[in-house]
């Protein structure tokens, strides 16, 4: 190979990213050019964005404690949840339904 075709590629090595870093825009100028209604929206919804990466963070913190792999910890951390949104489901629809029956009774002794 040539000494110019090594130099060609080097440059490129080098140019690619440095022109990519160079010519990707800002998050706030991105923001900028938005119309002001998505603006808004973003503005709105930032603290709720913010408080779910806080959230996500704060949870791969405590699987990378654990001595499995994280993605072997969220998964026992997502059956954990499932299990305990199914019980409480089954509580929920009980409540219901001792609701239910108590207002037919009332319905029927009132009559």
């Amino acid at each position: 190979m040539s000494k110019a075709g090594l130099y060609i590629k080097m440059a490129a090595t080098v140019g690619g990213p440095v022109a990519l870093f160079y010519f990707q825009p800002t998050d706030e100028e991105l923001f900028k050019k938005y119309n002001p209604e998505l603006q808004r929206k973003s503005l709105e919804n930032r603290d709720a964005r913010q408080q779910d990466f806080d959230n996500f963070v704060t949870k791969l913190k405590e699987y990378s404690k654990s001595d499995r792999p994280i993605w072997e910890a969220a998964a026992r951390d997502e059956a954990k949840t499932r299990a305990n949104s199914g019980e409480e489901q089954k509580k929920r629809e009980a409540e219901i339904q001792k609701r239910r029956e108590e207002i037919k009774r009332q319905a029927l002794h009132g009559q």
